[in-house]
């Protein structure tokens, strides 16, 4: 089955990674969620024909960040139309974090059995996301206000290691029939063991089970470790993406 193309993995992202607050803007959305990661406090152009007065609308858009107390951002995707790109470069908005968007055909999968499935708002996911994450109480709430917004069915997992301690943890959304994953992470001193696989590998077949069919997530492009880990689960590279972000404020 042919993959679909960047707008179908846009607008399902937008809907498993949510944002608390949302505006648009023609063709572009306007998203805020207390600064909880850029991917949902970003503005997202949607059709790269919609670039009509893209100065100002950019320019806007650092306003209603700015009112927020928020950094400024652009997702800029396939869908960002030329003029957007070249309004943003002589506003001086600076490209970071090259990214890339993975996805495959999701079939059945074995789930490992030390991985716990969990509703997205369960203390002990978030308790296992804050430790392996390292996140500050600030950022747990960040990370739990986020998730209570969303609408669509998603299942955090957890997977202890040998000490019964969560080893690994991940949170997969199911939106328009798609499984994104994503908040992936392994404790630091049981890496390159195979856990974060294995985990994976829990959250997939729970999506499969729940009907979905294809599977994507997005990674730093210069995560070597990450990119091997899901290239070994069969995700592929479809689309680079970056943020743009006002040089004044890096």
């Amino acid at each position: 089955m042919a993959l679909p193309g960047a707008e179908v993995f846009e607008r399902a992202g937008l809907r498993a990674w949510p944002g608390i607050e949302v505006e648009h803007d023609g063709h572009w959305v306007r998203r805020a969620a207390n600064g909880y990661t850029k991917r949902a406090n970003s503005v997202q152009p949607l059709d790269p024909a919609d670039v009509a007065d893209a100065p100002a609308r950019i320019a806007a858009a650092r306003t209603w960040f700015e009112r927020r107390g928020l950094r400024s951002a652009f997702r800029i995707t396939p869908l960002a139309g030329g003029a957007v790109v070249d309004a943003l470069d002589a506003a001086g908005w600076v490209a970071i974090d090259h990214s890339q968007l993975w996805a495959m055909d999701l079939g059945s999968t074995a789930p490992d059995p030390r991985g716990e499935l969990l509703a997205p708002d369960d203390p002990r996911f978030l308790d296992a996301q804050q430790r392996l994450q390292d996140y500050s109480d600030v950022q747990r709430h960040g990370l739990a206000a986020l998730l209570a917004a969303l609408d669509v069915p998603a299942a955090g997992i957890v997977l202890a290691g040998a000490d019964g301690a969560p080893a690994a943890s991940g949170l997969v959304a199911i939106a328009d029939g798609i499984a994104v994953a994503g908040n992936v992470v392994t404790d630091r001193a049981q890496r390159r063991q195979g856990l974060a696989a294995a985990m994976m590998r829990s959250g997939l077949d729970w999506a499969y089970r729940q009907g979905a069919r294809i599977a994507a997530l997005n990674v730093m492009a210069g995560n070597d470790a990450a990119l091997a880990l899901y290239r070994g689960l069969g995700f592929r590279p479809q689309y680079d993406y970056c943020y743009r972000v006002p040089g004044d404020e890096c």
